[in-house]
């Protein structure tokens, strides 16, 4: 190992053993289930937008986007503005309503538990359901940060691919076991900051380093002037209607994320969202711009020098070859920062669930909260190890394995998610087959050969699954009354 990969190796032990203090900091004060799983609800406006989105961009935000960005440069700009519409969306008509309909929805902690006491059952099923969903799809996502992981060890450390997926998946899960929520969304918050400061910093020094944003744009031209067109590929063909649809559908995910939907039911009060929201903005703009420029600037520095899914190394590539190591180690941190940040909140929320929906309903209602604890801890490494046994391909893409746990999350759970916060009418049976079609609709989808029309399986899944909770309209008005009330609490957000 030469000075260089020292000073990086000093860089990512110095990151990995704060990130591994806050863990051990927040495990003597998680006394109970709801402290390990949602923070006991205090957490403030800071730490809920930076952790939200730190959470929701994972290892995709400096690997995936930047990849998908060099090989088909400014097209990528429709996913950017489906994912920014959906952030948006996401904050100003759910996050309010989420965090008070949890609330008075006997506290509620998880999704799970959220639906069962919306729709007032003791029909275990709809519980049952979801859990399932969140089990599968977050065991693919999962997945994705630790590829995303294996992929950063093994590039700048010269190891093989499994040793730097297993390197990487210790690590996540040592500090999402011991610190629970309070530990995973004060880690985000700290590698929220150090991804946003990567990703800003890296394009900008690459163009002054590549001479100027004039002649890095030059070079773009002349070798491709198709890379900077919007409405067209590489090949100058239009692109298609279903391509620019499928890209904006991204969007529509935010509505289902588990991991992304808990930290609006953790925030401390609902006052403080619109100061989160506009936290959240600024950095998720900022920060989706500046790894699609990334991607562009690097294929006029290394032309056609990836292909495939190694292009989701371009990040890595130009801080290798053009930062200084020292400052080359906290960049490449940045990675490790986004990868940990989105794996260890879905470890958390897919142990939770399992904890709460499965484990305490169905086999032990009269465990105590230590109990629930642990077990909790011990479904973290049980995700963790599946996950990894998925990701052992090499080959697997980053961006790939997101955009399908991202489909099933938004397919399965956000139809009924903002359903039941605006529609009265919504019905548990209307909400159980809704999930049903919108998950079986991205699983079938998916693995169609090529998928139908090559058309994003998430449009599909999320208009199947409303119209079936639509079609399944509450004509029950023994609930209605306590629905009535509760729409009129949360009306005013």
């Amino acid at each position: 190992m030469n000075s260089e990969d020292i000073i990086i190796l000093i860089s990512f032990a110095v990151y990995l053993l704060v990130m591994l203090l806050i863990g051990w900091f927040f495990y003597s004060r998680t006394s109970n289930l709801s402290d390990y799983v949602l923070g006991g609800r205090k957490l403030n406006s800071w730490v809920t937008a930076l952790s939200a989105q730190a959470s929701d961009m994972s290892g995709w935000l400096l690997l995936g986007l930047p990849g998908y960005a060099y090989l088909s440069g400014l097209e990528s700009v429709w996913l950017l503005v489906g994912l920014l519409i959906g952030t948006y969306a996401n904050w100003k008509f759910v996050a309010a309503r989420l965090r008070k309909y949890t609330e008075i929805a006997n506290n509620s902690i998880t999704l799970p538990d959220y639906f069962e006491n919306r729709f007032s059952t003791n029909n275990k099923t709809i519980r049952i359901v979801s859990a399932i969903f969140i089990l599968i799809f977050f065991l693919i996502y999962t997945s994705s940060g630790f590829v995303a992981g294996a992929k950063l060890f093994s590039s700048v450390f010269d190891i093989s691919y499994i040793q730097a997926l297993l390197i990487g998946g210790f690590v996540i899960v040592s500090y999402t076991f011991l610190g629970g929520f309070l530990a995973v969304s004060w880690t985000d918050v700290i590698q929220g900051s150090i991804m946003f400061f990567a990703i800003i910093f890296v394009p900008i020094y690459a163009i002054i380093a590549n001479g100027g944003f004039q002649f890095t744009l030059t070079e773009i031209i002349v070798l491709n002037s198709n890379h900077l067109s919007i409405f067209t590929n590489n090949e100058g063909e239009l692109i298609s209607l279903i391509t620019v649809f499928s890209l904006l559908g991204w969007g529509l995910g935010y509505f289902g994320q588990p991991h992304i939907l808990a930290r609006f039911m953790a925030i401390k009060d609902v006052d403080h969202i619109k100061k989160a929201r506009k936290i959240a903005m600024n950095w998720v703009t900022f920060s989706l711009i500046s790894a699609m420029l990334l991607g562009m600037i690097g294929y006029a520095i290394f032309p056609d020098f990836l292909q495939g899914t190694d292009s989701e190394k371009i990040f890595i590539l130009m801080v290798e070859q053009l930062v200084h190591p020292l400052l080359a180690g906290i960049l490449l941190a940045a990675i490790l920062a986004a990868i940990m940040s989105t794996a260890d909140s879905q470890l958390l929320v897919a142990s939770s669930s399992l904890t709460e929906d499965i484990y305490k309903y169905i086999f032990r209602k009269s465990a105590s909260d230590l109990e629930l604890v642990w077990i909790s801890r011990f479904f973290v490494i049980f995700i963790a190890i599946v996950a990894i046994l998925i990701g052992l391909d090499q080959n697997s893409s980053v961006l790939d394995l997101v955009a399908y746990a991202w489909a099933g999350f938004g397919a399965t759970f956000g139809p009924i998610i903002i359903l039941s916060l605006y529609w009265k009418g919504i019905s548990e049976k209307g909400a159980i087959a809704g999930m049903i079609i919108g998950g079986m609709t991205i699983i079938i989808w998916k693995n169609l050969s090529g998928g139908i029309f090559d058309l994003y399986e998430i449009i599909p899944g999320f208009l199947f699954a409303t119209i079936t909770i639509l079609l399944f309209r509450e004509k029950n008005n023994k609930k209605m009354s306590q629905i009535e009330n509760d729409f009129k609490i949360i009306s005013k957000y």
